[in-house]
Order: structure tokens, then C-alpha cells, then sequence
């Protein structure tokens, strides 16, 4: 007997298995105290050792152990509604797909534990029969909030209405809200039909709603996956919220991921003018009371819309409609530590298991998704035009290697003169320089000590401002020194290369009286931080905005008519194989934010290799060329999406262990290649060729956080079985208390 989540009721049965988030595969058998009932999916609190966790029901018990030794249940969260099956069956997947354990994949999908304690009992309003009552623009903002019947506290109306606890007082006094005492569950789809905004708003382009009607058709046809492909600027996202008004217009929930979301400060301006409220937001700056609003909020049902980072992939909705990928392509999406996953792939994963359909959004696919496409596993929608025939900006290359620039400088005199031309215009410029701090290193000039960090295999970067040099892999700090540590010479340390604060300098000697602001993630630590910067951007107070990637995300700047990139060149080295399609994506996507209205743009690459197809594809605006070639090299290398890759990167303390414990496995597997060890695993695998494995060699980061690292690739067919391959040649073997062995499916970082 199962309900409406798909969770059985557990009858006559005196013990249960329960799923821990912990590093464990399997769950732990417990105890029923009598007169609970339990059933699959129930979130309930455990004692494991000393501690007191929370965990999930994950179904009958093994009845392995002796009953006194079976430690019983300590409570039920009765006030939320079982975890259904549709997410345990993800978790699975995910556990299986990574070859995580699955009590770390259950981390992700626990991770605000403090949502699972009984809520305090509370004054909760709705909206009252009253009809006479004088409506404000602040009430109105309140009667969307309230329209789907759910009651709510007064803390969620002022933060989601954008009201004050005043007009909330004012409103409760006048009679327009009622009291409700207690924490009352939502009916899921108890919003349906009572949404302020209209369904169709007539201000889509006709391509724009060629393509929002296909995305209606597909609302309640089951899985399927689209790819919303248009230019920058072509109104994207209008197209994705006209899909999300539907969703939730049919009583379903909505989640839209973000690369940073954090620094979405205009995203959730334009949601919040489109539909009238704002959307609940997930991701690691928001505060622990707010976490636990949003996961309950999700688990009810009451929360409409969800937009978060990748980990808002893993929050347990009730009645989910539809998952949006935006800038499908970032890399930010791949999770790099704990449970290593590509959160695209996983959005497409639990879209399948949800029996919804997942619509990803960029205006430069990634190379996975073209392959996808030209499977038709997915199918393309595309916006060829920006809104409104807003022109593309002209791309131009400064060929470095000819221009005289003067030392200690990093601007050519090309970009120079843009410079000076856009800001006499009263317009706004941008500069590109993917490397944070003042420079990349400090040496000395005597004797040629190079500073780096104690505990990686890297140089420690030079932050002028702050008067410190720091390793931005682990985080190491030491004061900017007054003299060698080797040759003990003083006035003979000097920054090498350039980084964003160093052009930032360049540009105020250049431009004195120009408004000039810095963004990164140093300047830029919080929501509020960026939100300011961003309106000021919007606002015209800045002139000149320097920064790295962070400025390439999404944002919309009318004033906007130059970027320059200080050194186009950067992304295009080390042994990455999607080196080119990044710096293109990086590059094409920055260049997206130039000119964008009636002021036409121009970006200036600066770049010591113009005739790469990289700089070649961006200056004459050949995208789906460039990315044939991609493919081409890619499908010529057995690499992906047309073969398989794995690396398996073993770390500890220890350098002569972790080398010794790496050639072990390597060995291992080559006996049992030959039949002496896992034939069972390579029997039924022909004609498809056996893996190619690469290595163990020392990481490009040899030594991370103090850890020294060797890595070993494996490369197989497409067809190969390769999570089946990995679980019986890593999984099933005793791995030293004193090494850490991970695994990474399709591998994106190679440091």
C-alpha cells in the first residue's frame, strides 16, 4: 500500500533500514517504538554512537542483528511529507552515476537538517473574506502573496511581499488579514488559477514565442529536454519565464539554476516585475532561518518557484513541473569536492525520474549538448536575433606581438583610444582580466626567489590593497615582505605579470576623473555587496568596470558599448581538452554584454595568437563553425562526448605512499585486463575495446592543502560500462585510513 509520494506504508514490521548522511553505501537497521507508524521516504531521528541524527526511511529492516542490540527510532518528523520516490530513486542514481556512497548523496539532499525539527507554533494570516478594505500598492503586493490560501507569518509576507512589519500590523488591524494559529500544510496545487499575472503578456518577439509555445506543448508530455539557443541578448529568459507562469498556473513547482546566483541581482528584479512576488532562493550565502523556510517551503509545496545553485538540484520538492538550466555551459555547474557531479547532467537525470521536462538555456551550448542534439535526444530551439534587432558587437583583434606597450603597462594603445572615446561619449566600458590580485607572483630581483605556498604546487599572488600575499587554492596568507627570505637583499621585490587590480591601477592613471570599480570575488563576498555594485553599474555611476569572470554572468548594462579583454590568450593553456570551448564560451558570453540596446557595441580582444580558431571564430562570428572543428578534434581523440573519461586521483600526506598506493591499482587492473583478476568484469565486453589507462602520474597540483596528489585517467568507448568498471576495480578494494582515493566521471578540472 503506497500514497501519493510513493511511499509504502511499513506494516507489522518491528524494524526499519534508515539511510544516515554519512560515508556510508547502506542503511542502518532501527527499531519502530510502538504506535509509530512508519512508512518509506519518513524523515526520523536516529542515535548512531554518541550522536543524534537525522536520517530517511529507506525500508523494511535486514533482521541481521540480535533485537537487543537494535537501537529504536527517537522521533518522526510527522509535520512533513515523506521524501517520495522519485528522490530516493535519484539519490540512488546519483550515488550510482558518481560512485559516491549514497549517505553523502543524501547529505546534499539533508543539508538543512534544522528544517526536519518540529517548527515552533506561530501566528500565521490570510487573507480575510473582507472586500471593502482600501487596497495600497502594499496591500496588493500582499493579496499576491497570500492569493494561493497558504497561511503565512509575518516574517515570510514583509520579506516576500516587500512590505514593512508596519503595513503588515496596519493591515492584520483593519481586518484585511485573519489569524490562523498553527503551522498548517499547504495542498500541493493549491495555487492553480490564482496567480496575479497574465499568461500571455503579448511582449514576446514572434520567435521568442514560436519557441515559448513549444516549451508550453512539452509542460504536460512527460520527460523530454530542450535547448533554448539564442544570441546574447535575445530574450532568453522571457521565453523560460512564460514557461514557469504555465508551470505554476498548472498548480506545479519550478526550479531555475544559476551559475551564480548570488550575483543575480537583475534576475530577480525582472522575476519579481513579471510576476509579482519573489521566487525562494537557495544557495550558500542565504541565511540558515531563510534555508530552512525554503526546504520546508519546497517539501509542502508552497514554494511556487525555487531559483538556486547547483545544490538547489537536491531540495525535495513536492510537486515538481520543471527544471531550467541557465548557462548550461558554465562550469560552475560541476561540483568539485565531496559528491563530484555535473549538476546539468543531474538536472536532466531528475527531470527523467520527475517525468517533467528540463529546458537548457545558453548562447553558447557546451559540446555535450550539441552532441545531445545531433542524437536528437534533445531538440533545439533557437533565437537567431537579439530583442528589439539590437545590433551584435564588432569584435576586434589587437595582435600583441606587433604592439609597443610600455613596460609595467597592459593596455594597448588601440584600447587605449576606445577607452577615451566611449567615456567622451558618456558611455560605459568594461575590462576583462581573468586573474585576481595585483599579479600572479612576486620575485625577487637579486637572487630570483619565487614566493610560493608551503601547502600546493602553487605561486602565492600578490593583493597590493590588503598587503598580503595569498594562495588562492587553500587560502594561505603571509604579510607582503620587506625583504628576500634567501638573500635577505630588501627593495628587490617585485609583482610579475598583471592581475585585475593591476589594470585597475593602469586605467585610474589613464582616466583620473573616470568612476572607476573593481568586481571579483575578493571586492565582491556577499549578495549586498553585489546588488550595490550592480545598480550602480545600471544607475550610470560607474565608468569604468574591471573585473574577472564574475562580470561575463548574465548581466544587462544599457549604457554598455565597450569591452576589452587584457589577455584574451589565458584560458588557452594547460592540457585542458575543453580549453578552447571555454575560453570561446567565456569570451563570446563577455563580449554579449556590449551593446545590448540602441548604443552599439565594440569589444577588443587583446590576444598573442590571432589566428587561433578561438580568436578566429570571435572575431568573424562563427560559432557553430568553431564548434564543428570542436567536435571534430574531439570525436578524431575518442574524447567527450564521443568516448568516456575517468580520473581517479589518489591523495595523502605521505608522497612515497600515495605514489606507491596509485602504481598498486594501476597494476591491479592490468592483471585482471589480462584475465587473472576480473575477467567477469572485461568477459562480456566484445567487440568494445578494453579502457586505455593513463598514468598514475603527479597532478599538475602535485601538492593541494598539503595533500600530494597523483592522478590516473581511464578512457573508454562510449558504450563502455564504465561506472561498472570503476565500483568492481576501486569500490570492493581496503583502501589505507591514511590515503583518500577520488573518483571523478567525466572530469572537466585536470589540475
Amino acid at each position: 500500500m503506497s500514497d501519493e509520494n510513493g511511499s509504502k506504508i511499513i506494516e507489522n514490521s518491528a524494524q526499519v533500514s534508515v539511510l544516515l548522511p554519512l560515508v556510508f553505501h547502506e542503511a542502518f537497521d532501527y527499531r519502530v517504538p510502538a504506535g509509530m507508524d512508519i512508512r518509506t521516504g519518513d524523515y526520523v531521528r536516529v542515535p548512531f554512537g554518541r550522536r543524534s541524527l537525522w536520517g530517511v526511511v529507506w525500508g523494511k529492516g535486514s533482521f541481521t542483528l540480535e533485537e537487543k542490540k537494535i537501537k529504536a527510532i527517537e522521533c518522526l518528523a510527522a509535520h512533513l511529507p515523506p521524501m517520495n520516490e522519485t528522490m530516493r530513486n535519484f539519490i540512488d542514481f546519483v550515488s550510482w552515476y558518481t560512485l559516491a556512497a549514497r549517505g553523502p548523496v543524501l547529505k546534499m539532499a539533508l543539508s538543512c537538517p534544522d528544517a526536519l525539527e518540529p517548527p515552533v507554533q506561530e501566528l500565521r494570516y490570510q487573507l480575510s473574506e473582507q472586500s471593502t478594505i482600501r487596497l495600497t500598492p502594499a496591500r496588493t503586493r500582499i493579496n499576491a502573496y497570500l492569493s494561493g490560501a497558504v497561511p503565512r507569518s509575518s516574517k515570510e509576507i514583509t520579506a516576500h511581499a516587500k512590505v514593512s512589519a508596519a503595513v503588515v500590523r496596519e493591515y492584520i488591524k483593519s481586518g484585511g488579514l485573519k489569524e490562523v494559529t498553527g503551522c498548517l500544510l499547504p495542498v500541493a496545487g493549491s495555487g492553480k488559477g490564482t496567480d496575479p499575472w497574465p499568461l500571455a503578456t503579448g511582449h514576446l518577439s514572434a520567435a521568442q514565442e514560436t519557441a515559448a509555445a513549444e516549451l508550453r506543448k512539452k509542460l504536460a508530455a512527460g520527460f523530454s529536454v530542450s535547448v533554448l539557443d539564442g544570441v546574447t541578448g535575445s530574450g532568453k529568459t522571457e521565453v523560460y519565464f512564460d514557461t514557469i507562469a504555465h508551470c505554476i498556473a498548472a498548480g506545479k513547482q519550478a526550479l531555475v539554476l544559476l551559475p551564480e546566483i548570488a550575483l543575480s541581482v537583475q534576475w530577480l528584479s525582472r522575476f519579481e516585475s513579471r510576476f509579482g512576488f519573489a521566487p525562494d532562493v537557495w544557495h550558500s550565502s542565504v541565511s540558515a532561518a531563510k534555508k530552512r523556510t525554503c526546504w520546508r517551503n519546497t517539501a509542502e509545496g508552497s514554494a511556487r518557484v525555487i531559483v538556486g545553485a547547483r545544490s538547489a538540484l537536491f531540495l525535495p520538492f513536492r510537486n515538481l513541473g520543471a527544471i531550467v538550466v541557465d548557462e548550461e555551459h558554465d562550469a560552475s555547474y560541476k561540483q568539485e569536492e565531496g559528491v563530484i557531479y555535473q549538476a546539468r547532467d543531474m538536472a536532466v537525470a531528475r527531470a527523467s525520474r520527475e517525468k517533467i521536462p528540463a529546458v537548457l538555456v545558453s548562447a553558447t551550448p557546451s559540446l555535450e549538448t550539441e552532441y545531445n542534439i545531433e542524437h536528437k535526444r534533445y531538440t533545439r530551439l533557437h533565437l537567431p536575433n537579439r530583442y528589439n534587432d539590437a545590433e551584435m558587437p564588432k569584435v576586434q583583434l589587437v595582435d600583441m606581438r606587433s604592439v609597443a606597450i610600455e613596460r609595467g603597462n597592459w593596455i594597448s594603445g588601440s584600447l587605449r583610444q576606445a577607452l577615451l572615446t566611449t567615456l567622451a561619449a558618456k558611455r560605459q566600458a568594461m575590462l576583462f582580466m581573468n586573474r585576481r590580485g595585483y599579479a600572479p607572483l612576486m620575485l625577487c630581483r637579486a637572487c630570483g626567489h619565487r614566493f610560493q605556498c608551503p601547502q600546493c604546487t602553487a605561486s602565492l599572488v600578490v593583493h597590493r590593497a590588503h598587503a598580503k600575499l595569498l594562495c588562492h587554492h587553500c587560502g594561505h596568507i603571509v604579510p607582503t615582505p620587506k625583504q628576500c627570505p634567501d638573500c635577505k637583499h630588501e627593495d628587490c621585490l617585485i609583482p610579475y605579470g598583471p592581475g585585475v587590480e593591476r589594470v585597475a591601477e593602469e586605467v585610474r592613471a589613464l582616466l583620473p576623473d573616470a568612476r572607476i570599480e573593481v568586481m571579483t570575488s575578493d571586492h565582491i563576498d556577499s549578495p549586498a555587496k553585489a546588488e550595490v555594485l550592480v545598480n550602480d553599474m545600471i544607475n550610470g555611476k560607474i565608468d569604468v568596470l574591471v573585473g574577472t569572470q564574475m562580470i561575463a554572468k548574465g548581466h544587462h548594462f544599457a549604457g554598455l558599448a565597450l569591452i576589452g579583454v587584457i589577455d584574451a590568450d589565458m584560458g588557452l593553456a594547460g592540457g585542458d581538452l575543453r580549453a578552447s570551448e571555454r575560453t570561446y564560451q567565456l569570451l563570446h558570453q563577455l563580449s554579449g554584454r556590449a551593446g545590448r540596446e540602441k548604443t552599439k557595441g565594440e569589444v577588443w580582444l587583446q590576444t598573442y595568437m590571432p589566428e587561433h580558431p578561438v580568436m578566429q571564430a570571435l572575431s568573424m562570428g562563427k560559432r557553430d563553425e568553431f564548434m564543428l572543428l570542436e567536435a571534430r578534434l574531439r570525436e578524431d581523440a575518442g574524447m567527450p562526448p564521443y568516448g568516456k573519461l575517468a580520473a581517479v586521483i589518489v591523495e595523502g600526506k605521505n608522497e612515497q605512499e600515495v605514489m606507491a598506493f596509485a602504481r598498486e591499482l594501476v597494476r591491479d587492473e592490468a592483471r585482471g585486463a589480462m584475465g587473472t583478476g576480473k575477467s567477469d568484469v572485461t568477459s562480456f565486453l566484445a567487440p568494445i575495446s578494453l579502457p586505455l589507462i593513463l598514468g598514475p602520474a603527479p597532478a599538475p597540483m602535485f601538492l593541494l592543502r598539503g595533500k600530494y596528489r597523483y592522478r590516473i585517467l581511464i578512457k573508454t568507448e562510449r558504450q563502455f560500462p564504465l561506472q561498472q568498471f570503476l565500483s568492481r576495480w576501486l569500490l570492493e578494494r581496503k583502501i589505507p585510513a591514511s590515503l583518500r582515493v577520488k573518483i571523478d566521471v567525466e572530469p572537466y578540472s585536470f589540475m
